[in-house]
């Protein structure tokens, strides 16, 4: 059995669906639109939850593709993984991008959107030495590369 963080949640719209794993073994969590909203060719938009999050200190909620939205759509979440922080409590939106050059999406009110995981955040405590390829595995090779032609 998994361990059990609890997160609170306030709906701060009517009617919306609290996110929900799909299956038992799930990692994410799929969140929902509660809106209408028509998505032109290239453009950007900011698609809200309905939802605000409390999250523990130590945890950030990462926000996620679905993987049947983006492989049927030309929907993309802009900058996934999406970080809430812990500190953030305003609404949840889900910036989307319709990355087709001719099709208008529409998405309705409790469409599944994406997806949210629950994640584990350690404090970063930076130790600044002279050369870091003296410590640990150099794999070598420049940015982008596996060191392999």
């Amino acid at each position: 059995m998994r361990e059990k963080i609890e997160v609170y949640v306030e709906r701060c719209r009517d009617d919306v669906i609290l996110p929900t794993y799909a299956n038992k073994y799930d990692a994410g969590m799929d969140i929902r639109s509660c809106v209408d909203i028509t998505i032109k060719p290239n453009e950007t938009v900011i698609v809200p939850t309905g939802l605000k999050f409390a999250i523990p200190e130590g945890y950030e909620i990462q926000v996620r593709p679905r993987s049947g939205l983006s492989y049927k759509t030309p929907l993309r979440i802009s900058n996934a993984p999406g970080t809430i922080d812990a500190g953030y409590r305003d609404e949840v939106g889900i910036i989307v991008t319709n990355i087709s050059q001719t099709e208008t999406i529409e998405i309705k009110k409790n469409d599944r959107i994406a997806q949210i995981v629950l994640q584990r955040v350690p404090e970063i405590v930076f130790r600044e030495v002279d050369d870091v390829s003296k410590i640990g595995f150099n794999r070598g090779g420049g940015f982008g590369s596996t060191g392999k032609e």
